[in-house]
């Protein structure tokens, strides 16, 4: 089983900045991408930047520019760094987490934190 623990979300005013963490335990395959998706209320949860393993990342177009996705394979944690943030990325943002299956060639399950609050506004 793996669990994913979220911190660092909060109140920030419109051009701020705020780093959100999350740390990953359990089983987790030496080949995985980790990311963050949002969900703000009646919409539907999108994809903000996703990271690999080995490093590549991709990022939301309504980001790009703005926020910076890292990780630290030894302690198992991705990050986000949040500049620049506007209204509009007032969410809740989760994380989530997929394992290569070798042996099969697929990816895994989805796994997903338990949501970080970021609100923007003056």
């Amino acid at each position: 089983q793996v669990q994913l623990v979220e911190s660092g979300g909060g109140l920030v005013q419109p051009g701020g900045s705020l780093r959100l963490s999350c740390a990953a335990s359990g089983s987790i395959a030496s080949i995985n991408r980790m990311g963050w998706y949002r969900q703000a209320p009646g919409k539907q949860r999108d994809l903000v930047a996703s990271i690999t393993s080995g490093g590549s990342t991709n990022y939301n177009d309504s980001v790009k520019g703005r926020f910076t996705i890292s990780r630290d394979n030894a302690k198992k944690t991705v990050y986000l760094q949040m500049n620049s943030l506007k209204p509009e990325d007032t969410a809740v943002y989760y994380c989530h987490l997929q394992s290569f299956q070798s042996l099969l060639y697929r990816w895994g399950p989805d796994y997903w934190g338990q949501g970080t609050q970021v609100t923007v506004s003056s």
